[in-house]
């Protein structure tokens, strides 16, 4: 969906201004009438998939979908993950059809150059590498690098799906932009635990279902923090942005971008050092700024890793499509995850008990377990009233028996298999038989995570023990699967 939007340029902003600037335009209320999803996916070599891809390959790749007709808006992110971001639809069937008929197109391009649209949040094999080699990801890699390792992971090796729903109604009420904000920043941790499906990085086993999720952590707070708990969403939101520091002061006519030290904007308004910044500097800070809802206009909900399968992202749009924009549903999923709010705590997500252990735990955690459960059954219900196509509601019922009724996730999966390569991003049958293990699973996994969601039941696997955290796990010796 389209971001704020600032005239380009223009004369200096003040502090006073630009305050009054974030509380008017970065939530716009009315009833909730649009929907639209942002699909970010990994390209992996279809036969084997943990083997790195050469930038000539990745480029060919952005190429051939570059190529195409669609009516999303394709972009690559810094590591050459490909993203797809589709135009705000009336409907969640429409926004569903869109976007399905372009990642076909998208993945017939790829497939005729012997690569997949890969669905990890957290590219399991590859170190970060950077692709893209512009003056923003190079001022947003020196920035990032200073608090660790977690900004290069984020840029290069993360994908996700990011829901976008309206703000909703000025007035209190189920569909109103108070509560959506609150419960927003409950639900979105039964979210990440719910679909959690990052398990891995550089082919070791993490302490996390969703890594993703855990690296966002380890970015520098002021940038990924939400608003305090509590507070009215303009007003805290125009203190987060004015009191973040600045990522990189854009080059002029091909001028190095400046990256300091500690400047927030509220104090570049004031000082106008090394330049006075305008609208344009204030609309591309808020885009260097990456809470878990990101207001723009409309709430980003940023949360979700990506899933397996050709048809999984589906049930993450659907699902929290009809959580926030069918009243019935978006009450008792509201009444579902308040109690959340007592884990949460004071601290601002994703710095607190309960989104810590979301990504952790995922649906283990009976808290989270519990709130998904109920959630899970509402939107159920509420589906057919939004017009939710057949297809979909199966997909998310066949999601609700394998993962949420039984507290797993797709990162259960990816552990109880091992991480094994195989085409269309499926994890093989047990661990490397190199790998040591010294954990075992409590249960038996699903079927290949490569299947779609929309299947509507899946033969087990053998249980296999899972190799304990920090176990290296080596590419399969032998021929391609």
């Amino acid at each position: 969906m389209p971001t704020v939007e600032f005239i380009e340029g223009g004369p200096p902003i003040t502090e006073t201004e630009a305050a009054d600037l974030l509380r008017c335009i970065c939530f716009k209320t009315g009833p909730p009438k649009a929907i639209g999803v942002e699909l970010e996916w990994l390209v992996h070599d279809a036969n084997e998939p943990h083997l790195p891809l050469s930038p000539d390959r990745l480029a060919a790749a952005h190429a051939a979908a570059r190529a195409l007709p669609l009516e999303s808006a394709l972009t690559v992110e810094p590591g050459g993950q490909l993203e797809l971001s589709s135009l705000p639809a009336p409907s969640l069937a429409q926004c569903l059809a869109s976007v399905s008929a372009d990642l076909a197109a998208v993945r017939g391009a790829l497939r005729a150059l012997g690569l997949v649209l890969a669905g990890f949040g957290q590219d399991p094999w590859q170190p970060p590498r950077r692709f893209l080699r512009e003056p923003r990801y190079e001022a947003m890699e020196r920035y990032l690098d200073r608090t660790g390792p977690s900004g290069r992971a984020m840029m290069c090796t993360s994908a996700s799906i990011q829901v976008c729903v309206d703000a909703g109604h000025e007035e209190p009420g189920p569909l109103g932009l108070g509560r959506r904000w609150l419960m927003a920043h409950l639900l979105g941790a039964v979210l990440v635990a719910a679909f959690a499906n990052s398990p891995y990085t550089e082919g070791i086993r993490t302490n996390h279902r969703s890594h993703r999720q855990n690296l966002w952590a380890g970015i520098e707070r002021t940038r990924t923090l939400a608003p305090q708990p509590g507070a009215e969403p303009r007003a805290a939101w125009a203190e987060r942005v004015l009191d973040a520091p600045v990522m990189c002061v854009r080059g002029e006519g091909g001028a190095e971008w400046e990256v300091p030290d500690g400047l927030t904007f509220r104090e570049w308004t004031r000082r106008r050092t090394p330049r006075a910044p305008n609208r344009s500097d204030l609309a591309y800070h808020l885009t260097t700024l990456f809470p878990p809802v990101r207001p723009q206009g409309h709430l980003e909900l940023r949360m979700i890793d990506a899933q397996p399968g050709e048809d999984g992202w589906m049930v993450p749009l659907a699902v929290t499509a009809a959580l926030f924009d069918e009243p019935q549903a978006a009450e008792l999923a509201y009444r579902a995850v308040k109690p959340l709010a007592e884990m949460a705590g004071s601290r601002a997500a994703p710095h607190n008990p309960l989104w810590e252990a979301a990504a952790r735990d995922g649906l283990r955690d009976p808290d989270l377990h519990a709130a998904a459960v109920t959630c899970f059954a509402a939107a159920l219900e509420a589906l057919p009233r939004l017009g939710a196509p057949e297809p979909v509601r199966d997909a998310v019922t066949a999601y609700v028996e394998r993962y949420v009724a039984r507290g797993r996730c797709p990162a259960d999966d990816l552990l109880d298999a091992g991480l094994r390569h195989g085409p269309n991003d499926a994890p093989g049958p047990g661990p490397r038989p190199d790998a040591s293990s010294s954990s075992s699973s409590s249960s038996s996994s699903s079927s290949s995570s490569s299947s779609s969601s929309s299947s509507s039941s899946s033969s087990s696997l053998p249980s296999q023990p899972a190799p304990s955290p920090g176990t290296v796990l080596e590419p399969a010796k032998g021929p391609r699967p």
